[in-house]
Parts: C-alpha cells; sequence; structure tokens
C-alpha cells in the first residue's frame, strides 16, 4: 500500500454499546484489522465505548484502547467523532439505540436481534431508511469462508436445483435449570427466545444459501419453566455451558418464571420451490454450538456445521467417488488466507466477526449498501412472526413480507 493509498483512507470514528462477549469482539476486531487487510480503503479509530459495568469502561479504555468510555449510550450517538455505532447491549436495548444513531446520522452495526420484537426490528429498519445510513446485522456465520464457498456452489449450479434444506442451531448454555433468571429468558427484557436469539441464525443462513421463505408450519416449548432468581444467583459459583459463563443459584431457593421458548422447531417451503425443516434449543445436553445446515440438490449435496467450521462435507454426483468429500478451508478460500496460509490450518469464530467488521466498514466508507443489512433482519422477523403465529393456530402461515 502506497503512501498516497494510505492517505486517502477514509477515517472512521467507532463508538461501541456494551462491552460484554460481542462487544468485546468486535472491538478487538477493529484493532485487528490494519495488520490484516493493509488494502483497506478506511482507517478505524475507537472513540468511545458505553456499558454501565465500571471494570469495563476501564478496560474499554487500557485494554481495547478506545479513547473515553461512559454509562450513557446516548454520548456514543451524540459524539461528532463517531461515523459507527456499534450496539451490542441487551436486545430490548437495540431498536432505541439504533433509532438515535440513525437520526445521528451515524452508520449502525447492531449484533442481533435488531429489536427484541418484530415490530421492534421494523421501526429501527423504517429509521435507518429514512436517514439512509449504512446499516448491518450480526448474521456473522455468512462469514465463513466455507460457507461462502458454499453459496458459490450452489449459485453456480454445481448441486443442480436444490430441493432440501435442514438447518439447526442446537446449544446447551440454558440446559442447566439452576442457571439464573437473566434478561435472556424474560420476554420483556430479551424478547423471544431462541427464535431471537438462534433461530434467525438458521433462517438467515437459509435466505442467505437458497432464498426466501414463503410458507411455514412451527411449534415451539419451553423446557425450563423456572430460573432461580438473580439475587441468589453465583451462591453456587460460576457455570460454563456452550463457552457461555453464567450466574448459578441455589437449589430450592426462590424462582422466576422463564416467560419465553427454549427449542422451536419448524418446516418451511421456499420461494424457489425447496422445501426445509429447522431446529432450534437453548437447552438440549450435548450439542455445544452445533449451528449446522445441509443442503441437497439434483447434482449433488454440501454440509456444514460450526463446530467444524474449517471443513465443508461435499458430495457432488458427477463425481467417480461416491459418498461425501471433507474440503479443509484454508487460504483457497475468501478471507481465510488473511489470518492463517497454507491449508488446513484453522480460523475461529472471532475471525468471522473480523471479516464481517471489515466489510461492513468496506461498506461505510463508500456510502454504499452492506448485506446483510437491516432489510435481511426484517427478512427474518417476516419469518419469525408467521411462525409465531403458526404455533398459536396450530396450521401452516404464509410469509408476509413488509
Amino acid at each position: 500500500m502506497t503512501a498516497t493509498a494510505t492517505a486517502t483512507r477514509r477515517r472512521l470514528g467507532i463508538g461501541t454499546v456494551g462491552l460484554g462477549w460481542m462487544g468485546q469482539a468486535h472491538s478487538r476486531s477493529f484493532r485487528r484489522i490494519p495488520a490484516l487487510f493493509p488494502d483497506r480503503t478506511y482507517e478505524p479509530e475507537l472513540v468511545v465505548c458505553a456499558d454501565p459495568v465500571a471494570e469495563r469502561r476501564e478496560w474499554a479504555v487500557s485494554g481495547f484502547g478506545f479513547a473515553s468510555a461512559t454509562d450513557d449510550w446516548r454520548r456514543v450517538v451524540d459524539d461528532s467523532a463517531v461515523d459507527v455505532v456499534v450496539i451490542t447491549a441487551p436486545n430490548m436495548l437495540h431498536v432505541d439505540i439504533a433509532v438515535a444513531a440513525a437520526a445521528a446520522g451515524k452508520a449502525v452495526f447492531c449484533e442481533k436481534p435488531v429489536g427484541g420484537t418484530p415490530a421492534q426490528a421494523r421501526t429501527a429498519a423504517h429509521a435507518a431508511a429514512a436517514a439512509g445510513v449504512t446499516t448491518g446485522v450480526g448474521y456473522n456465520y455468512r462469514w465463513a469462508p466455507l460457507v461462502q464457498h458454499a453459496a458459490e456452489l450452489i449459485r453456480s449450479g454445481r448441486i443442480g436445483t436444490v430441493t432440501n434444506y435442514r438447518g439447526r442451531f442446537l446449544s446447551c448454555y440454558g440446559a442447566d435449570p439452576l442457571g439464573s433468571l437473566s434478561w435472556r429468558y424474560l420476554v420483556d427484557e430479551g424478547g423471544y427466545g431462541v427464535t431471537s436469539d438462534l433461530l434467525s441464525h438458521t433462517i438467515d443462513l437459509a435466505h442467505f444459501l437458497v432464498g426466501p421463505i414463503t410458507e411455514v408450519v412451527g411449534l415451539g416449548e419451553t423446557f425450563v419453566r423456572e430460573r432461580p432468581l438473580p439475587a441468589l444467583a453465583g451462591l453456587r459459583g460460576r457455570g460454563t455451558q456452550s463457552g457461555t459463563h453464567y450466574d448459578r443459584g441455589v437449589a430450592g431457593g426462590p424462582t422466576g418464571a422463564v416467560t419465553n421458548e427454549d427449542w422451536f422447531g419448524a418446516i418451511a417451503r421456499f420461494e424457489s420451490g425447496a422445501v426445509g425443516t429447522f431446529e432450534t434449543s437453548r437447552t438440549m445436553v450435548g450439542p455445544e454450538s452445533q449451528n449446522a445446515f445441509e443442503v441437497h440438490g439434483t447434482g449433488g449435496s454440501l454440509a456444514w456445521n460450526l463446530e467444524r467450521m474449517n471443513e465443508l462435507q461435499v458430495y457432488l454426483a458427477d463425481s467417480p467417488a461416491t459418498g461425501y468429500t471433507t474440503v479443509f478451508g484454508g487460504e483457497a478460500y475468501g478471507h481465510h488466507g488473511a489470518f492463517v496460509p497454507g491449508r488446513a490450518n484453522p480460523i475461529g469464530f472471532e475471525d468471522l466477526v473480523t471479516i464481517e467488521d471489515h466489510h461492513f466498514a468496506t461498506a461505510v466508507a463508500a456510502g454504499a449498501p452492506f448485506d446483510p443489512g437491516f432489510d435481511a433482519a426484517v427478512a427474518y422477523v417476516d419469518v419469525q412472526e408467521a411462525l409465531l403465529h403458526s404455533w398459536d393456530t396450530r396450521t401452516w402461515e404464509k410469509v408476509t413480507t413488509t
């Protein structure tokens, strides 16, 4: 990269709301980007981070390199040095922050769900569209290099006409019944349960790989109906499930009701004529983070699982070999080589976030749309709303596009 090219990079001031797991991932991402993508068209600068926890605010400055930190997210939105607002706060705060950021003319990247309810997601999308700002939503699994390769194989016709799709996201982060009643398990604080948290990723991958869904039938269930109240959480120490740390309560102590769903299953028909099945769970014992899909076409099949994200199973009917072949990730696929050279040297989840942030920042610097933006979030909640209605009516429901 020449000095002239470096001088023409657009400075992008980054403001982050929330320094939990995903806030940390995006903050590390923007710090890593200069060393990974020398041909970028922008220069990220960590300006301000908002978080209610004092220790996190101190860490944002001393550890991540933000210029300042605050306990008020409005200061992030109002800061004239901020060009991009990254939202990683609890779900039900997303819509207010996104609407305010768009009104201030900031580009907005929001972790899913953009809203805790379908109506909130649409409100955020309408506000951003009216303001004309670039938006992004954290459907980060699209950015796995082998998922991108799978999309290329499908779009090139290599596996023929897609007939069947299976998607699942099975996790055990809520399997411990003594895990405390955090905001994630309360519809008033977190919105819907797995349909917002996990199924959104599963359906988005289906949209990305196969296309729009037009008709669905769905069923939900809550298996852990009561959890220890947070006031007593932690008396038995900390627990860990699927890489997520949580406070653990006391057996026999006060509990509160879980008000959103643990599990959801669905059958769907795609606009293309393909059919699909979906399953998501946060309380299933065994799978750790089994975000997976299988795509079957008239000329072949593909299978991918986040738990083995650097492997893609490929079967092509015109190959002399029978059965699936394992394709290993490597520098031949997308941005994999920006992180490690060669073949079968693995990359990890936060590398996907870095790829995602790089593409989003590139779009912002160019004043261009980003995919997936808030329109992709609305495409999901259209399906989610039909599924939730189907759960109530016990019938097939059309997906209404809004």
